[in-house]
């Protein structure tokens, strides 16, 4: 929800500041169902029977890694993803350092209190590293719970996306050296 509300921020101010959809539809990525894959890697470990597998929370963890992967391949392609890599590398970091999960402040985890372990989330305590970097920080209007590298991600995509639609020139094909 946090990254749809961003991404929907950055394309309407950049619409209202004069900026045009087609400058964004100009913008050639490079594998862009690379993202696609992994964001559906992410809702099938959370939202499905999956989530009850045992290793299931690793296919999520090799999914950040893709999408940090990505977002480098592209720093010099999309001004402001240096943002969201930076994101996604603490998620990545925090969730690599508690066996593929991310940890959730108690009184953010729902059903995490009773089941401990939901997909590739767990619930946060004194056996969870990192916690910090967990999910415990609450946005309004947004549900639930988010972690400062999912806010660095949302401020990321919003401003990617403000820029990709208010200025194209930066983001022309880049050619290889």
């Amino acid at each position: 929800m946090l990254f749809l509300l961003a991404i929907g921020l950055g394309l309407v101010f950049g619409l209202l500041t004069g900026g045009r959809l087609t400058n964004l539809l100009a913008i050639k990525f490079r594998w862009p169902w690379l993202v696609l894959a992994a964001v559906v890697v992410r809702d099938a470990a959370l939202l499905t029977p999956l989530n009850g597998v045992a290793g299931v929370q690793y296919a999520y963890l090799v999914g950040l890694v893709a999408i940090v992967a990505w977002t480098v391949w592209h720093w010099r392609r999309l001004r402001g993803i240096w943002i969201v890599t930076l994101g996604a590398t603490l998620n990545l970091v925090v969730i690599a350092a508690n066996g593929a999960r991310m940890p959730v402040a108690p009184e953010f985890a729902g059903s995490l209190v009773s089941r401990g372990s939901v997909g590739q989330y767990t619930l946060m305590g004194p056996g969870t590293n990192l916690n910090l970097l967990g999910d415990w920080i609450r946005l309004y209007p947004a549900p639930g719970a988010y972690s400062i590298g999912d806010v660095l991600i949302a401020l990321g995509l919003a401003i990617v996306l403000f820029l990709a639609v208010r200025n194209p020139s930066p983001y022309k094909e880049l050619t290889p050296p």
